[in-house]
């Protein structure tokens, strides 16, 4: 068969395109910048006609549309990208003759109480009510390895310390991916339309809360107990307003009642259509993937965090030094450097600017020269009052000592950091 798979860069539409190849389907892959013969173009911004598919859909069998948007930005609005283009395509495979046609839907769409779900159900609605073969899965939230949602829950759950909205007792129901595409895989070759539903909830074996998911993903890559901290709904639903405004935003008002209402549903259906019982969410993880796994989400949240420590640090020591510590023992200090004056002052007010746009440039600008000049000026500074301050070197505080692990930090900054 030869199938059209819309949205085949993204997670879930490379999945299913390919398992469909490894089933020996003849594979097109609907993308929006083509490179290879296997693939043609395709916009859900501009493909909003049926004449602007009809071209795309020559000597096609199948369709697959598993092109979806979480949040509007850049042009992508969701009544371009789930209704206007969903639907052309859907009547223009009416129109070409095309055998079947599957949707990628969501769970909870039918409730249209957000307009994301609302923009999902049109196209759903219109699917169904075409004179072909369709079908329509409204997934859970989807887990796989590659996946950008699954990543940021690990990189959640990796956290020493859970924050959880309104308490995180929200119901979730996740779907592996290799039930999904499974699904998918079924419903394509499938011989009629009688064996299974035209509309399917599909969901994973294990219904939890959300606060239960992190602690599993937690625990599935090998990290000990986190305690959690709940955040009251109000708050959270302050930040989804805030979030409204900040173009892709994770956390908006859509997505805040999405995760309100829950994303749950009876396992029974896809159990069926599958002819198993779906994996549950405490099989996600392979223990044999867990310690890659858990490097990752470490790493996704750590470099963010000894930036944010290194500016405090250069921030915090700009403003004492220029503006806290008495001026008159800042100038003393210089005297035994043999600085006097208005050389003294240029240099008390000169570092002070120097270690200000250190931390700026750090949230701001890092880069491996940046790393290596903060580590240079260090050191310099370490030595210089090592020889004309030698006190400090044995002061119970430790002033100088406190530079070891802040080089450490560097060093480390600097051996990951991909910039320049």
């Amino acid at each position: 068969m030869k199938v059209l798979v819309c949205g085949a860069n993204g997670f879930i539409g490379n999945a299913i395109a390919t398992r469909l190849e490894h089933d020996g389907h003849q594979v097109v892959r609907g993308v929006r910048r083509p490179a290879h013969p296997s693939e043609i173009a395709v916009d859900y911004t501009t493909d909003v006609t049926v004449e602007q598919w009809l071209p795309k859909l020559v000597g096609i069998d199948a369709v697959i549309n598993s092109v979806g948007i979480i949040v509007e930005r850049n042009g992508k609005t969701f009544d371009r990208v789930h209704t206007k283009a969903p639907i052309a395509l859907f009547e223009a495979c009416a129109a070409a003759g095309v055998r079947r046609v599957i949707q990628m839907s969501a769970l909870g769409a039918e409730s249209r109480d957000t307009p994301y779900f609302a923009s999902k159900c049109a196209a759903d609605d219109f699917l169904l009510a075409q004179p072909m073969q369709s079908y329509v899965i409204r997934a859970a939230l989807v887990y796989g390895t590659a996946g950008s949602s699954a990543s940021f829950f690990r990189t959640i759950a990796s956290l020493p310390v859970h924050v959880l909205p309104a308490g995180g007792h929200q119901l979730l129901r996740p779907i592996h991916i290799d039930d999904l595409v499974e699904l998918v895989a079924r419903l394509l070759a499938g011989a009629d339309d009688t064996h299974y539903p035209r509309c399917i909830e599909a969901v994973g074996r294990t219904q939890v809360s959300y606060r239960e998911m992190l602690s599993i993903y937690r625990g599935s890559m090998g990290l000990g107990h986190a305690p959690a901290i709940g955040i009251p709904a109000w708050i959270v639903r302050s930040a989804a307003i805030a979030g409204d405004r900040i173009p892709g935003s994770m956390l908006t008002s859509d997505t805040w009642r999405m995760l309100q209402r829950g994303n749950t549903a009876d396992a029974q259906p896809i159990a069926r259509a599958i002819g198993h019982a779906p994996l549950g969410i405490e099989r996600f993880i392979d223990p044999s993937m867990a310690p890659v796994l858990r490097a990752d989400a470490l790493a996704a949240w750590r470099g963010l965090l000894l930036r944010v420590a290194l500016a405090i640090v250069w921030m915090g020591s700009a403003l004492v030094s220029a503006a806290i510590y008495p001026h008159a023992e800042s100038l003393a200090r210089l005297e035994r450097l043999r600085l006097h004056g208005i050389v003294a002052n240029v240099a008390l007010y000169g570092a002070s600017a120097l270690d200000f746009v250190f931390g700026a440039a750090t949230l701001l600008r890092p880069g491996r020269r940046l790393w290596l000049a903060q580590m240079s000026v260090i050191l310099a500074y370490s030595a210089l009052i090592a020889v004309a301050l030698p006190e400090f070197l044995i002061d119970p505080f430790g002033p100088i000592l406190k530079n070891v692990p802040i080089l450490a930090v560097l060093f480390l900054l600097f051996s990951e950091e991909t910039r320049p």
